[in-house]
């Protein structure tokens, strides 16, 4: 008898590679949406990479409408606009197209325009999802723009509760896009900023995925060839945002992390999403502010893992030589070293560190932080990434 018992689950159809852009009126036939709502955030909806997408729209004579009234870190304002939106059009599927927001507001709405119940009855909490109807929720055909969430291979959506300041996950199964159109093509455009708060977010995936307790080898596969994608290429992206074959790489990493979180997460975004909330930070972001001090903090449950982790990347040094090599990305990439590089003027007094830390022992990822995460040790690190000592 063994006691190696676990439930895998692996992401949808991707259509990947540069240029596959045009064959979304293909996807949207193919998942029977005919009038879609076109989900994207503000800054996006102004560039020619949204314009040139909607012209294939036009081009193939799919009428659709345009929605965004998206925020970084979307709030329940935004899901309800987005829902009066949907309904107001009579649409019959969504295109959720961008990074994160975009994506993960996109998938909100397709899900919640036919519930009835308040979307925070679908946290991701035991079995919370059953309580949805599932023959309501409309069909999603996902587009990232960026390559970092993942969350176009993802089974759930981040959302900020402004009433509490938190960020909660809504799960459901058909959250995940039926069709997702992968094209690296699309994400030449990013600024360097945002092209290295997204990789970092797909290396947080990765790295938490495989420091994970649990039995889950494919996504321990998945996540130790992802960390390898990123660290070769995040660097690449950085440096020329026209290397095609950076960005597809970065592309494939980032579902690769959100196809391996599965398996679980940690404290990087325990503490990344309260953060997050407070003081609408890029998260990826801020995942890469907090990951050398939840590296050190993990370190006595995760040492002979992230050892065999260095061999496979070539890195000497096995814990060591790899927490230098992340400290060196950071610093290539000018990631901030600690929160006060990250949020300036940061005001955060005791009482602000203390709901910090209560909220990331609440946070739905810290079950699965390889080293149980108490208040205290949640506030050790904490101080530890505003002071930067590693």
């Amino acid at each position: 008898m063994t006691n190696l018992v676990s439930k895998w689950n692996y992401p949808t159809t991707v259509r990947f590679g540069a240029g596959r852009i045009s064959e979304l009126p293909e996807a949207l036939a193919a998942t029977g949406i005919k009038n879609p709502l076109f989900v994207t955030d503000p800054g996006l909806a102004k560039l020619p990479v949204v314009a040139n997408t909607l012209k294939i729209l036009d081009d193939a004579k799919v009428p659709y409408a345009v929605f965004s009234d998206v925020k970084p870190n979307p709030v329940e304002a935004n899901l309800t606009a987005g829902i009066a939106a949907f309904k107001a059009g009579k649409h019959d599927g969504v295109i959720a197209f961008g990074g994160g927001s975009g994506l993960d507001l996109g998938k909100l709405i397709a899900f919640q325009a036919g519930q009835t119940r308040p979307v925070w009855d679908f946290e991701d909490i035991g079995d919370w999802w059953t309580r949805a109807n599932s023959d309501a929720i409309a069909p999603i055909v996902a587009v990232p723009t960026t390559a970092g969430t993942g969350s176009e291979v993802g089974r759930a959506a981040v959302l900020t509760d402004e009433a509490t300041h938190t960020k909660k996950i809504i799960f459901h199964p058909k959250l995940l896009p039926a069709i997702v159109i992968a094209d690296p093509e699309l994400t030449t455009g990013m600024p360097a900023f945002i092209t290295v708060g997204t990789g970092m977010d797909a290396l947080a995936h990765c790295l938490e995925a495989y420091s994970a307790p649990g039995y889950h080898p494919m996504a321990d596969g998945i996540a130790l060839e992802g960390i390898r994608l990123v660290l070769e290429n995040l660097p690449k992206a950085y440096a020329d945002g026209n290397d095609l074959t950076a960005r597809a790489h970065m592309m494939a990493a980032a579902a690769m992390g959100a196809t391996a979180f599965q398996k679980g997460l940690g404290a990087i975004h325990s503490l990344s999403h309260p953060i997050g909330a407070l003081y609408d930070t890029h998260h990826g972001m801020t995942n890469g502010v907090f990951m050398p001090y939840v590296l050190a903090f993990n370190r006595p449950a995760i040492e002979e893992r992230i050892a065999r982790l260095a061999a496979y990347l070539g890195i000497e040094g096995g814990f060591d030589g790899f927490a230098k090599a992340i400290l060196k990305l950071r610093a290539d990439l000018k990631v901030p070293h600690t929160l006060p590089d990250l949020i300036k003027g940061l005001d955060m007094d005791a009482e602000r560190k203390d709901f910090i830390a209560v909220s990331a022992v609440a946070d739905p990822s810290t079950g699965t932080n390889p080293v149980p995460l108490t208040k205290e040790a949640a506030l050790a690190i904490l101080e530890a990434s505003v002071a930067g000592k590693v």
